[in-house]
């Protein structure tokens, strides 16, 4: 008996992720879930160099401002609630000092296009399609900083408006990063405060227009992480307190299949390898000078030291 529906996900026969590849992740906080199982693993990444960005919008301005080596200043800045923010970039960046978030602006902007240039894979996860305009700049804000609302319109981005800046991301990548894939996916996070209706709207908007722009000819592709929360994890108990986000038990299914769908072969003994290093590092004896802790922990150290050997990125 059939009691669960099934994504077919196909494994990719190209393109695949191992130790030598280079992901840069950029997007909705689903992007920092994933980016964290990468971090845990030990693979070369980066992840959301301005924060958490949620919409499509957002991220072409972070990559066009990164290509062009944005210098950003005073007039880029607003202050608010004793702070300086930038709307480029998400409220874990903003500073009580105004020239050190400058700086910090700054320095990020021109290490984000070093690392675009180098990655080898570029995951892109959308969040939502409505967007926030700042009225008296006329221009659409990554974040709000809790500036009041009414200094903003409200819009919904449509299909055309999504497809268009989604084909101004990849060809902005594809020109500074010739061989980069491009990996899209939708954040399965719902945004309820927007309305339920207007959540569905804003998804089915983002799925639409992904699926206008992706090419396996072109190395842009597509990942169901959204159909896999929605269809396989049908059910309350994948879900945090909040009911909105997926708890830790639906993170670590999606990224098995994630891991099941795009990682090479020849990673997982080395994956398994870490994970036991991972949880040794964890541990907590009964006795820290027993003779068979002390045993454990140089077993542990010669794993440690094994892995750093074969990988001179990798350090525990």
């Amino acid at each position: 008996m059939q009691l669960q529906t099934t994504i077919p996900l196909k494994k990719e026969t190209k393109n695949l992720i191992d130790y030598n590849s280079k992901v840069f992740l950029l997007g909705s906080c689903f992007s920092e879930n994933i980016g964290n199982q990468l971090n845990y693993y030990k693979f070369q990444t980066n992840q959301n160099p301005f924060g958490i960005l949620f919409q499509p919008k957002a991220i072409e301005t972070l990559i066009t401002n990164a290509i062009n080596e944005k210098i950003y200043t005073e007039e880029d800045l607003i202050f608010q609630n004793e702070r300086w923010h930038a709307f480029d970039a998400h409220s874990s960046l903003s500073l009580s000092n105004k020239n050190k978030i400058l700086n910090n602006l700054n320095s990020t902007i021109l290490s984000t296009k070093k690392q675009l240039q180098e990655a080898s894979h570029i995951i892109i996860t959308l969040g939502t399609s409505w967007v926030y305009r700042f009225i008296e700049t006329d221009t659409i804000v990554a974040n709000c900083h809790k500036i009041p609302q009414k200094k903003f319109l409200k819009e919904l981005l449509t299909i055309d408006e999504i497809t268009e800046s989604l084909e101004a991301i990849i060809l902005l990548l594809k020109t500074l990063n010739k061989d980069v894939k491009i990996l899209f996916t939708v954040s399965p996070v719902r945004h309820l405060k927007d309305g339920v209706l207007e959540n569905t709207q804003s998804k089915s908007h983002l799925i639409s227009s992904i699926h206008n722009v992706i090419d396996k000819r072109k190395n842009t592709f597509y990942f169901y992480s959204y159909e896999i929360m929605m269809d396989e994890l049908r059910d309350y108990r994948f879900y945090a307190e909040d009911m909105v986000h997926p708890n830790k038990t639906a993170i670590n299914y999606i990224w098995e299949r994630f891991v099941a769908t795009w990682f090479s072969e020849k990673s997982m003994p080395i994956m398994k390898e870490i994970d036991v290093i991972q949880k040794g590092m964890l541990h907590r004896p009964f006795n820290e000078t027993s003779e068979s802790h002390q045993k454990f922990l140089q077993n542990l150290e010669l794993k440690k030291k094994r892995i750093e050997e074969q990988f001179s990125f990798i350090n525990f």
